[in-house]
């Protein structure tokens, strides 16, 4: 209690006095379940040990200088493939010999310790396509048991013209084999990939449709907006009962699917010619080959959709992520300070690399508790977008420290533990990202710099001046930058791209750049309409939101 109360006053302190807003004054029952359910069972880890280092100073010349930053970004790759090469310092040393010869042996190539040129370009290859967080790098990793390393053999394969071929040991969310299976195969076939149609809410329905008492899977194919699963007046819905070998599957062709839409006994299905309707709205199918992401309405527990919708909005940064990927691979790599001309194409690279680091720390975290999935997590941080939709409206019109002081009343009228509450941000940041839901994400990482994560203010920076999620107000996104670069200067643990220390010297460049042109960038992303709280039971170890 005493604890609690000194991060209380320090919170208060920072923030100075400032009236709780009514959104602040509501924030205690809904933040209350969300941490509740997301903190249940994780351990908060112990005070963080510092370590005192001595730098030796040596003066090199340009072509040493050269030869030390490419030395840094291969220690750099190395340690974020899992193999520890220590502090990227530009020297191979001891231990990054040992890391070399570990990557070596895992990719087939003679154990030296010393990497050829053509073992560097892969290694520097893999880094790169894994950093950008494509879609094609992130469905790789996420089906290969060996998580990130599988980019590594794919990027040796494409370079030598080989096969890679990864086949996941655990299905999507949870979910059955044969169910994960189809949904590549759907995904395969169409434009969207298996991640941005597991992010359409009614694309998987779930009910006990043999009366096993096990859950059964619809997936319904229009949702791919792919001729090849759909005829002109009706698409094929793929359903799996369970039978005491695993999971059936029936291809039935049906017109805007629910689970009274199928007859099912033991391990066969048929279409019912007159089917009663238990959902109380009808779901809503997106338009095909549109980045738009339209918010679905809500069905009984009987015709259960299996994943939230995010928050409408004109432009998906997931999609629009993946286009930057595109740009930064085929201009050789990220862009670096020396070469820089265009700054919006630098924060085009550093938003699209802080949100993969920021999906990535929140993946970590929700395997750290322990029987929960990332999809669980996405559901119970749905109410983060109507909480704080507020304040991230505020972020468009309001000077930072105006914004910091109303998120503030809201954290502290929440009356939550702030090590409970940087975990639960630090998870629904993740999930914002993932589901593209900008209010769920922007609405975190507020939360973050409240709550003494002030690196993560560079988020709020990058929406600002990009339009992602907020009005493009290049001018209140320089103060969110400066603010987070200043604290990095003084001694703040990075949160993005901790390995890469050239990093903040690129992104003050391009922030100083921003200030005197203010260039053209992306299309505004204005936020979507209020969510729906989800009304089913919760999973274990997650608390009920309330409505």
């Amino acid at each position: 209690m005493l604890r609690k109360k000194l991060v209380t006053l320090v919170v208060a302190a920072a923030l100075a006095t400032g009236p709780v807003t009514r959104a602040a004054a509501r924030s205690d029952g809904i933040v209350g379940g969300i941490v509740g359910g997301l903190v249940a069972g994780a351990l908060i880890s112990g005070a963080t040990k510092r370590t005192t280092t001595t730098k030796r100073v040596v003066v090199r010349s340009g072509g040493h200088s050269v030869t030390r930053a490419a030395n840094r970004e291969t220690q750099t790759a190395l340690n974020y493939f899992g193999y520890p090469a220590g502090t990227p310092d530009g020297v191979l040393g001891r231990k990054s010999r040992a890391a070399v010869s570990l990557m070596q042996a895992y990719l087939g190539f003679p154990v030296t310790g010393q990497l050829t040129q053509f073992e560097r370009d892969i290694l520097v290859g893999a880094y790169r396509r894994g950093v950008t967080g494509s879609f094609e790098a992130v469905q790789l990793v996420s089906k290969s048991p060996d998580g990130s390393k599988a980019l590594l053999i794919a990027q040796k394969d494409m370079m030598t013209g080989g096969t890679t071929t990864t086949r996941r040991t655990t299905g999507y969310a949870g979910m059955p084999m044969e169910v994960s299976d189809a949904i590549d195969e759907i995904a395969d076939s169409s434009d969207p990939s298996a991640e941005q149609l597991l992010q359409r809410s009614g694309f998987i329905q779930l009910s006990d449709l043999n009366g096993d008492g096990n859950n059964d899977y619809i997936l319904d194919t229009s949702f791919s907006g792919s001729s090849f699963w759909c005829s002109a007046v009706q698409c094929k819905s793929i359903v799996f009962v369970s039978t005491p070998n695993g999971y059936a599957r029936n291809d039935l062709l049906a017109f805007d699917p629910t689970p009274a839409s199928f007859n099912c006994i033991g391990s066969s299905c048929v279409v019912n010619d007159d089917p009663i309707m238990v959902s109380t709205e009808a779901a809503v199918t997106p338009a095909p080959n549109t980045a738009t992401t339209t918010a679905s309405s809500e069905s009984v527990v009987s015709g259960l959709t299996l994943f939230a919708a995010p928050s409408s909005t004109t432009v998906s940064l997931d999609s629009y992520c993946s286009k930057v990927s595109l740009l930064t691979n085929a201009n050789g790599g990220f862009t670096q300070a020396s070469g820089m001309t265009d700054p919006n194409m630098v924060i085009n690279e550093q938003l699209c690399l802080a949100r993969a680091y920021a999906i990535e720390t929140g993946e970590r975290l929700v395997d750290g508790l322990g029987g929960v999935t990332m999809a669980q997590a996405e559901a119970q941080c749905a109410p983060y977008g109507p909480a704080l939709k507020d304040y991230v409206s505020s972020l468009s019109l309001k000077p930072r420290a105006d914004v910091v002081r109303e998120v503030g009343g809201f954290v502290l009228s929440s009356g939550m533990d702030p090590a409970q509450l940087t975990t639960t941000a630090k998870i629904c940041l993740a999930a914002g990202y993932r589901m593209d839901n900008m209010d769920i994400a922007l609405g975190s990482g507020m939360l973050l710099v409240v709550l003494g994560e002030t690196p993560y203010g560079e988020l709020m920076g990058h929406h600002l001046s990009q339009g992602f999620g907020a009005s493009k107000r290049v001018d209140l996104a320089l103060d969110w930058y400066q603010n987070a670069l200043d604290s990095l200067g003084q001694g703040a643990t990075p949160v993005f791209a901790p390995g890469q220390i050239e990093r903040p010297m690129l992104l003050q460049a391009a922030v100083d750049m921003l200030g005197g042109g203010q260039a053209e960038s992306m299309p505004i992303v204005t936020s979507g309409s209020k969510a729906k709280l989800p009304t089913f039971g919760s999973p274990k170890n997650f608390a009920t939101p309330k409505n």
